[in-house]
Order: C-alpha cells, then sequence, then structure tokens
C-alpha cells in the first residue's frame, strides 16, 4: 500500500440519460448514496461515481466531461490511481475505487475502436464517507486499501449471492443494481444462474416480481426449509418481498 496526492481539475453532474454532464465548481457527496442530485446515485450500487484521470484523457486526446465522468484528477495509474484506492478529499470525503467503467458505443467517436478505450473511460466508485468537494481541492490516494471488485460482472454476481442470508432473497432486479451492470443483464440472469456451482444458495433468487423462477431446482422446497412463507396466485408460487428481501449492499 502506498499514498499519494493529486489534485480535483474538474468536476461535473449527470442529470439526464444521454443529456450533457453539468459542469459545476463543487460536489456534495453523500455516504453511502453518492453525489447529491446525480443520476447515478443508489444506495446499493457500486457504481455511484465515476473518476477519471488527466493522464487517460490527455492520451486519447478527450476533452475533460466527454467521458461522462464526475470527476477529473489531476494523477495517473502510476500514483496508485486504481480500483481498490481509497481517495481521501480535502474535506474528509472518502471514496473507494471499485472497478474500471466498461466503455459503451455511445463513445466510440472518441476513439478508432472501443478498445482503444478499456480501461481509460475511468474507474468507478462508492462514496464511504460523505463531504463537500470543490475544484482545486487535494486528494490523498491510499492504492490497494480496499479489495478491487472483479471487472468481470459474472464474478461480482457470484460474490454477491454468495452474501445472501439464509431466511432473506433478493430479485434479478436487486442483483443488476447491486453487481453494476446495465439493465440488458436481465436476459443472461439464467445463464448465469445455470453456470454458478450447485453450492451457492441461489435458490435465494427470485424475479422481479418475487415469483419462484424456473431456472432453479427444488427452489420451493428449500425456500420452506428457511422459513419463508410462499404464497399462490394464478398459478405463480410468490415471497413477500416487502418481508423476506435483503436489501444490504454487498461491498459495504
Amino acid at each position: 500500500m502506498s499514498m499519494t496526492q493529486a489534485e480535483v481539475k474538474n468536476l461535473f453532474r449527470k442529470q439526464e440519460h444521454k443529456a450533457s454532464m453539468l459542469v459545476t465548481e463543487r460536489l456534495r457527496l453523500l455516504s453511502g448514496f453518492g453525489i447529491d442530485g446525480d443520476l447515478n446515485s443508489d444506495d446499493m450500487s457500486p457504481r455511484q461515481v465515476l473518476l477519471t484521470s488527466t493522464q487517460d484523457l490527455n492520451q486519447l486526446s478527450i476533452l475533460p466531461g466527454e467521458m461522462r465522468e464526475n470527476i477529473v484528477l489531476d494523477t495517473s495509474i502510476d500514483q496508485g490511481f486504481r480500483p481498490g484506492a481509497k481517495l481521501t478529499f480535502t474535506s474528509g470525503a472518502v471514496i473507494r475505487l471499485t472497478f474500471y467503467c466498461e466503455p459503451c458505443k455511445r463513445l466510440s467517436h472518441l476513439a478508432n475502436s472501443i478498445s482503444d478505450l478499456e480501461q481509460k473511460r475511468g474507474i468507478l466508485g462508492v462514496v464511504i464517507t460523505g463531504g463537500a468537494i470543490a475544484l482545486g481541492d487535494k486528494v490523498s490516494i491510499e492504492s490497494d486499501y480496499f479489495p478491487a471488485l472483479s471487472e468481470e460482472p459474472y464474478e461480482r454476481f457470484l460474490n454477491y449471492v454468495a452474501q445472501i442470508p439464509r431466511g432473506k432473497v433478493v430479485t434479478y432486479k436487486q442483483i443488476l443494481r447491486c453487481i453494476g451492470v446495465d439493465r440488458s443483464y436481465f436476459r443472461v440472469m439464467p445463464v448465469y444462474i445455470k453456470k454458478a456451482p450447485a453450492n451457492y444458495p441461489l435458490h435465494r433468487i427470485l424475479d422481479s416480481q418475487g415469483k419462484i423462477t424456473p431456472h432453479i431446482p427444488h427452489q420451493l422446497e428449500q425456500l420452506k426449509a428457511e422459513g419463508i412463507t410462499i404464497s399462490r396466485d394464478s398459478n405463480h408460487h410468490r415471497v413477500s418481498l416487502e418481508q423476506y428481501v435483503w436489501e444490504k449492499p454487498s461491498i459495504y
């Protein structure tokens, strides 16, 4: 573990999908939630904040804000700016860097190839300690302070499922939020479930309406064995999400 210093060079807030980022001189970070007023604030998500470095922007000849990042730091990966780092700002606000933000097709015009943006679009993070941050603030970077989350969504899926406690359930929609992937991943949930090792508590996964999924053998019996009450309506077995859902974010 090493510690270096950086500086806040640019700040942006995302207010709407596809709209231009709002340039600002200050942001307010909310503990466990993200940026106050930002579209990506979510107490269950590992991608509350997106940060990038002046080094990466300069190498790609990209202007600040074009990657749809929230914070630009005058730093480089050689200074410990990578997933797993702890960033402490002048105000005492703390961000944990989780994993690299995957480039999307909407940014393809910024480079010759999408592959040129791999691990260059920025690093996602979560707010550990809230506080205000402003242009010119100094930032202490402690590299490898936290475990970096896997860059592979399937590995994040396994890590999350392994933590679901006995007598609790989660939904597809909740899993997508907690592993930090797009809604399009709904279609791969059955694939992930079938691919996962049998010793994982897969029976605690329900569809987004709280119904039993056909992709998990003996799910009904396993849930009942954990004391979970199952109701039946319109030929569907259903669990009360209000009573049994597990809402703790897996990264805290």
